[in-house]
């Protein structure tokens, strides 16, 4: 029998990973990318035309053909 491996928790990501994380989504998919600040102060990142927050969380947006 294989053992299970424990659930480990997700670490937060900063807003200097986030941004690194944007500009190679934006480079690979040639698509517009945000990086927005969740309410719990995480950062994120994800195709500009699918985020659906406030436009007060967006902190940059990476548009790949500028």
């Amino acid at each position: 029998m294989v053992p299970r491996l424990q659930r480990q928790e997700p670490e937060p990501m900063s807003y200097a990973d986030a941004t690194a994380f944007a500009a190679s989504l934006a480079t690979t998919l040639m698509v517009s990318i945000v990086v927005f600040q969740a309410g719990d102060g995480t950062h994120a990142a994800c195709p500009a035309a699918e985020f659906d927050g406030e436009d007060d969380m967006v902190k940059l947006e990476l548009d790949p053909w500028e």
